[in-house]
């Protein structure tokens, strides 16, 4: 008779995730190089907050800055080994916003709890509290993002 040898499936360890983990972010990362940057130039530092927001991260203003960002174009470049320890030190940040967050604030625009609110008030919200927009940034969003208001001046949030 042959043995009989019985393979038993084990869930991965947790440090062999963490790798899986790490070799994904890495592939994400080097694809928005690829998209963003130029090779061997890396991106333009003017455009690290898109770098960061690609990756799913929701940098303020103030921490795109200082971690060296720019407001004018051309003026830095980051390279991907320059990069990845500001992506480490954002993901670790707490003052970031989610979108889960961002449809608790809404919420409390909802006076009829139906998931709509008055576009003035969004548009209100926008320009005058946290990191304010201009007229142009909200204009843009809108034409780019919303659902047209309706008769009441109502659009749907989530």
């Amino acid at each position: 008779m042959l043995p009989l040898t019985v393979s038993v499936q084990s869930r991965p360890s947790s440090s062999a995730i963490q790798l899986l983990f790490a070799f994904n972010r890495q592939n994400d990362v080097e694809f928005v190089f690829e998209v963003m940057g130029s090779p061997g130039e890396g991106i333009d530092a003017f455009d690290l907050g898109d770098a960061l927001r690609a990756l799913n991260l929701n940098p303020t203003l103030a921490l795109i800055e200082k971690m060296g960002g720019t407001k004018k174009r051309n003026e830095k470049k980051i390279k991907m080994d320059e990069f990845l320890p500001i992506y480490s030190q954002v993901k670790k940040e707490k003052e970031q916003g989610c979108y889960e967050d961002f449809i608790e604030c809404l919420k409390l625009y909802d006076k009829e709890e139906n998931g709509s609110m008055l576009l003035a008030e969004l548009q209100h919200a926008l320009l005058a509290l946290g990191e304010c927009l201009d007229d142009e940034q909200v204009e843009n969003l809108f034409a780019d993002c919303m659902d047209p208001e309706d008769d009441e001046g109502m659009i749907p949030y989530s």
